[in-house]
C-alpha cells in the first residue's frame, strides 16, 4: 500500500515539475513577443522559479505590463506581490 501512495506522490511531483517547465516557457515565449532578447539574467530568474502562482502571475504581468522596466518590478516582488502596479 505505501508502495502505491509514493508512486501516486512521485507521479503528482512529476505532472507539477512539467507544469512548472510549462510555466516558465510561457513566460519568457511572452517576454521574448513583447520586448525581444530576454537577458540571460532574468532567463536564470525564472529558471529558479518554483512556486506556479507567481509564474502565472508573471505571465499576466508580461502580457499587461507597460514596459520592460516595469515587468522587472514585478520580477523583482516575487511572491510579495500581488497586483500589476
Amino acid at each position: 500500500m505505501t508502495e502505491s501512495k509514493n508512486w501516486v506522490t512521485s507521479q503528482e511531483s512529476s505532472g507539477q515539475n512539467a507544469a512548472l517547465v510549462l510555466d516558465r516557457e510561457d513566460l519568457l515565449a511572452v517576454l521574448e513577443l513583447r520586448f525581444g532578447k530576454v537577458e540571460n539574467e532574468v532567463k536564470a530568474q525564472i529558471a529558479l522559479m518554483d512556486d506556479a502562482g507567481v509564474l502565472q502571475r508573471l505571465i499576466l504581468v508580461a502580457a499587461n505590463v507597460a514596459d520592460w522596466d516595469s515587468f522587472l518590478v514585478e520580477l523583482k516582488a516575487g511572491k510579495e506581490a500581488f497586483r500589476i502596479e
